[in-house]
């Protein structure tokens, strides 16, 4: 369970464009609440609080368009943030992604939170669905697997409208391609295992169930090649910043600091997977610093784009819309930042012994 409750900060506490809180009273718990619908083919997927297991099919990737399926373990799939805005540049983002899948094969797509602007959706049959998720990506015939962001919680990104995350588990009942069996959950496809977080909860301090699971899916996986997913980021250049330190915080103020992320991060994640992918901040990094030897990559630019006034190491940073393509061959990652033109313009590759 997620526990304990956290008393709110006042107002004049929040630094704007950060998820905080304001008001009076305790913020209520959320739990994570799986799905009971099924794991596309070569899949298994479980979440929720002390969770192991759940449905599971088995059968080979699937691609929409692109090479065959090859002999070798092979994985593909696109990455990105801060995506559900129903503007012209997701869609622009959606055809490049489109194009790219069927040059290369994809079999899914992972979003990272903000998934529908401003304030995430009422229920499941609230009209945002169709102008911000469904509509944009139409043309695109893959699952897109989905872990929630400030703005997905609520009260136009504050982040503090608990219920409304499970709003966006529930959707995974009524979407044909929309994953999210659980506020947080992990599932796997060949020799890959996705992990992904719900750090909105762990940013308000309550993700006491969230740590336990994460560390025994952790410690159970036997997977070649561990990822993990969420919203808000370790590191980063872009407005948000480091966790610990978010807006530029002098000191660590929580909430708004980030420093329960941070910590979050450290204990949980760091070290024990492959590759942390976030977004919140509106652009592309590929960041030269990691932690405890996990590689760090912001892609939250689906949509729109910010600025980059940090100075973190970065083997690549782009304020331009784009994305985040990955292909997992064997032991070897190879990841690409495509621009919204179909452009790749930064190429990463890391290989196992």
């Amino acid at each position: 369970m997620l526990r304990p409750a956290l008393p709110f900060l006042a107002a004049s506490a929040v630094v704007a464009g950060l998820a905080a809180c304001g008001g009076g009273g305790e913020i209520p718990t959320s739990d994570p609440v799986p799905s009971e619908g099924p794991a596309a083919p070569g899949e298994s997927t479980s979440g929720g609080p002390s969770t192991s297991g759940g449905p599971s099919t088995s059968g080979g990737p699937s691609t929409s368009g692109g090479p065959g399926p090859d002999p070798k373990k092979t994985v593909r799939f696109v990455a990105m943030g801060d995506t559900g805005t129903g503007s012209s540049g997701q869609v622009k983002i959606a055809n490049a992604i489109e194009a790219k899948c069927k040059k290369d094969g994809c079999d899914f797509v992972q979003l990272l939170g903000d998934n529908l602007y401003d304030s995430g959706a009422s229920s499941v049959d609230d009209g945002i669905w169709q102008t911000h998720f469904e509509a944009p990506y139409a043309a695109i015939n893959l699952p897109f697997y989905a872990v929630l962001g400030n703005h997905d919680y609520g009260h136009g990104g504050t982040g503090t409208d608990f219920p409304r995350g499970k709003v966006q588990v529930d959707y995974t009942k009524k979407s044909t391609k929309w994953k999210m069996p659980a506020a947080y959950y992990h599932w796997t496809k060949e020799h890959v295992e996705m992990f992904g977080l719900d750090t909105n909860m762990v940013f308000f301090s309550q993700a006491g169930g969230q740590k336990t699971d994460m560390n025994g899916w952790l410690a159970a996986s036997t997977a070649e090649w561990k990822i993990a997913f969420g919203h808000h980021p370790y590191k980063s250049n872009g407005p948000h910043g480091n966790a610990g330190n978010y807006e530029g915080l002098p000191i660590a103020v929580p909430p708004v600091s980030g420093k329960a992320v941070k910590d979050f991060l450290e204990d949980t994640i760091c070290g024990k997977v492959d590759l942390y992918l976030c977004g919140h901040d509106h652009s592309r990094q590929w960041l030269n610093v990691g932690c405890k030897g996990t590689e760090l990559a912001v892609s939250g630019a689906g949509a729109k784009a910010t600025e980059l006034p940090g100075n973190n190491p970065a083997l690549f940073q782009s304020i331009e819309l784009g994305f985040l393509y990955l292909v997992i061959e064997g032991k070897k990652l190879t990841a690409e930042f495509i621009d919204e033109n179909g452009v790749v313009e930064f190429t990463h590759t890391k290989t196992k012994p």
